[in-house]
């Protein structure tokens, strides 16, 4: 069954909900992207500019991370569609490790960076505090999971993306219209 998109309404999630959600997929895949990249350079200037970058997006993605949960929690989400009760139960667990790996990607990104003795200066201009000391072990411990939790927060949205993908061309339950960006 198509769902068109007047019995849509009331069923979307707000303009607010849209656009975190898109500008933290364009912002996640780029600083993904970035970090898979990076990491196989040699040391240049292009890297130390990459590493920056990755750093800059990292903490504008917290940020927005923060903002988006504060407004998950205060603007309740669209009803859930008609499906097993598990699908459901499913997608909400998804949904939940999502917003957690927002927050724990780049928390372990930036206790990696202070670890290891390199200062977040957020877009060149904001200086931000070491959150952990300088500590070369757990700085590399650091990396680990930092690379670890990006994979699986890669995995994860990429699951969700699937699942969006299957709800719109086999479900066909306007699942997808509900975040589509627009009217």
């Amino acid at each position: 069954m198509h769902t068109s998109p007047t019995s849509l309404s009331g069923r979307r999630y707000s303009g607010v909900a849209i656009a975190l959600h898109w500008l933290l997929a364009a912002l996640l895949i780029g600083t993904f992207a970035a970090g898979v990249y990076m990491h196989e350079l040699p040391m240049s200037p292009t890297r130390l500019k990459l590493y920056n970058w990755h750093k800059w997006a990292g903490v504008t993605i917290l940020a927005l991370s923060v903002l988006r949960l504060l407004w998950r929690l205060t603007h309740r989400p669209p009803a859930d569609l008609p499906a097993p009760a598990w699908q459901n139960r499913t997608a909400h667990a998804v949904h939940w490790a999502l917003y957690a790996l927002f927050l724990l990607v780049p928390l372990a990104g930036w206790a990696y960076s202070s670890a290891a003795g390199f200062p977040v200066v957020w877009f060149g201009v904001l200086p931000l505090p070491d959150f952990v000391s300088p500590d070369k072990p757990f700085a590399e411990l650091m990396k680990e999971r930092h690379a670890l939790l990006a994979w699986l927060l890669a995995i994860l949205a990429g699951l969700h993306v699937a699942a969006a993908l299957k709800h719109h061309f086999v479900d066909r339950d306007g699942l997808l219209d509900r975040m589509r960006p627009g009217r």
